[in-house]
């Protein structure tokens, strides 16, 4: 029997190989966190002719950007009539309005590791239908694609627009452009200290003018004064090998979001979720538990019949906030940050780590009002 392996399915063969930094550096921003949002904010600053230092702790989307489910959502992490609810019509629309535009841009780019597929939310039973039938009303009123779905996957709501994506593709695509353009990026250099544009790592120093950090999961570690509004947890995740007896052309919320999977190309499952099964013990970054992996052999087994064999366990950390909305913003003269997306970090995430590096261009940013 082959032996599972203990990591991302989206990173298998696909590392991009970074140094450490090493000895006293200077430029004008340094980035703390090479995920989704980090590079999208470098992106911006090397397009402007900003010199910088990308550093992460590990490789290139070594945390949630690598090892998430591979879902193109638009939206926040509520579902928009909750967060019409919890953050009101104008701001939740507002949000919802810029991610389905990010969406529009990354299928528009000719991306390959993109598809448009769609996305559904599946209800688990009778209550859960009844608010899909409450999505549905309050996304119609706000002129947004929803539609009542019923098929081989159950009742729920299909969203035309939403897709999936290759993340290791996806982010070891754009640095390997970055570095081509110039952006210095260095891997295994975890931030020991962060103070008035200093960073040090175990090896090295950079002095910033601007420090951006573009974390998720281990935020309020990072940066110690967040830890009353973040909290960080782990989702677990599992692959299988081509599963020929199942057919899903779209990726699948279910049970209010708590498990979610999607079928690859070539017939493998990617499956995560269960948070709730295994209780406190999720609040934590590393590793996975008999618990929430059992939980979803479950699913495989009796929700979707699947019999494949399991090649891929895995878990991603990510962060949490009070609020309901990611982190973003000035913390220092000379620190900003962005991070603890709620779990829904792919489209959101890149959006803000692009709003970040444009507002310490001077440039004005939509999405920095509606988070404000």
């Amino acid at each position: 029997m082959q032996a599972i392996v203990e990591d991302s399915l989206w990173r298998d063969g696909r590392d991009l190989d970074l140094p450490p930094l090493l000895g006293e550096r200077r430029t004008e921003v340094c980035v703390i966190g090479l995920g989704g949002s980090g590079l999208s904010a470098i992106e911006v600053l090397r397009e402007a002719g900003v010199a910088v230092i990308g550093l992460d702790a590990g490789r290139i989307a070594a945390a949630a950007a690598g090892a998430n489910g591979g879902f193109l959502l638009a939206g926040l992490a509520q579902f928009h009539h909750h967060a019409v609810a919890r953050f009101g019509r104008e701001r939740a629309l507002g949000l919802y309005a810029l991610t389905r535009r990010e969406l529009d841009r990354q299928f528009a780019g000719g991306d390959p590791s993109c598809r448009r597929t769609g996305s559904l939310r599946i209800a688990a039973d009778a209550a859960e239908e009844a608010d899909c039938a409450r999505q549905i009303d309050v996304m119609q009123d706000d002129g947004l694609p929803a539609h009542p779905y019923v098929g081989a996957e159950g009742r729920g709501v299909l969203i035309p627009d939403d897709g999936v994506f290759d993340p290791g593709l996806r982010w070891g695509a754009l640095a390997r452009r970055l570095q081509a353009g110039g952006a210095e990026l260095y891997g295994a250099s975890p931030v020991l200290a962060l103070e008035q544009g200093q960073v040090q790592t175990p090896q090295g120093r950079v002095h910033a003018q601007q420090v951006l950090v573009a974390v998720d999961g281990g935020l309020e570690t990072l940066l110690p004064q967040l830890a009353g509004q973040v909290r960080s947890a782990r989702l677990q995740m599992l692959a299988t090998a081509p599963a020929p007896q199942c057919t899903l052309p779209r990726p699948v919320y279910y049970r209010d979001g708590h498990d979610y999977w999607q079928q690859l190309g070539d017939g493998r499952l990617v499956l995560g979720g269960g948070r709730d099964i295994g209780g406190d013990a999720e609040w934590q970054l590393h590793g996975v538990s008999a618990p929430v992996q059992e939980h979803l052999h479950t699913l495989l087994d009796g929700k979707l019949g699947v019999t494949a064999a399991v090649t891929h366990r895995w878990s991603a950390p990510v962060a949490f906030t009070r609020t309901g909305l990611p982190c973003f913003g000035r913390l220092q003269p000379q620190l900003c940050v962005t991070g603890a997306y709620n779990g829904t970090g792919n489209i959101l995430g890149a959006l803000c780590g692009r709003a970040l590096a444009q507002q310490l261009l001077g440039q004005d940013s939509e999405l920095a009002r509606l988070l404000a």
